[in-house]
């Protein structure tokens, strides 16, 4: 359900976002992005008043963030003999960036919400009943990182250690005390002060999938409601 953009570390989209913050290069990012196809550095560099090199440099950095693609293309207009090389030529990335503090990811609860719609269109089922199963999926996906993490080895210290690192990928900020991980972030946190109960539901759908899918016996999710955290927490079982 999730794409390498959704995966991507938070540190490194912060990276990528904070070279915005040089006034030149977003300027040139603005420029680019604003264009119906793509521009060559003169163009780019007269739009924002400034000299080819300039902008060449800054927007091969915009490049190499991931911001701008690329290609080698002749202007319109301009071919056959006598038109010269094709030169480097920059559009907007494909690529999506979001930064949000706390995180919140409720790209990922549209999308349960839209499968779980999905499905019981076709089914004709009740869309609670899809919605827990779209959200049972999502955590399923997430148990499988989890797996992936601990290998082999499932020491009780590993096991603890392999899902606070995936739920904090996810924006969770998991932390564990007392024989408890406490999520002190709910990532869905605008749909679920209006929605409570539906979106506390898909929570604890989704890390109990999470928990069934790399099997480890020793750790629960419950409702666990209180203010400014997540409404799940996960009991542990394990010898630590």
């Amino acid at each position: 359900m999730r794409d390498a953009d959704e995966d991507e570390g938070f540190g490194e989209q912060v990276s990528r976002i904070a070279g915005l913050a040089e006034p030149t290069r977003r300027a040139l990012y603005r420029y680019v992005a604003s264009q119906p196809g793509p521009v060559g550095r003169e163009q780019a560099a007269a739009a924002t008043g400034v000299l080819p090199h300039v902008a060449k440099f800054h927007l091969d950095r915009l490049e190499a963030d991931g911001l701008l693609e690329s290609e080698y293309s002749r202007p319109p207009g301009r071919g056959g003999p006598g038109a010269g090389r094709p030169a480097k030529r920059y559009r907007r990335s494909a690529r999506a960036l979001s930064i949000s503090l706390p995180e919140r990811h409720y790209d990922l609860a549209g999308q349960i919400m839209a499968q779980a719609i999905a499905a019981a269109t076709r089914s004709r089922t009740p869309i609670a009943n899809e919605l827990h199963h779209a959200a049972a999926g999502a955590g399923r996906e997430l148990g499988q990182q989890v797996t992936t993490r601990l290998g082999r080895y499932r020491g009780p210290a590993a096991c603890r250690g392999a899902v606070t690192d995936v739920l904090a990928g996810h924006g969770y900020e998991p932390h564990y005390t007392n024989g408890t991980i406490i999520l002190a972030n709910c990532p869905f946190h605008a749909l679920a002060e209006r929605h409570t109960e539906l979106v506390c539901g898909m929570n604890l759908d989704m890390i109990t999938g999470m928990l069934g899918c790399c099997e480890l016996d020793g750790l629960h999710a419950k409702l666990d409601p209180a203010p400014g955290r997540c409404c799940v927490t996960i009991e542990t079982e394990l010898d630590l």
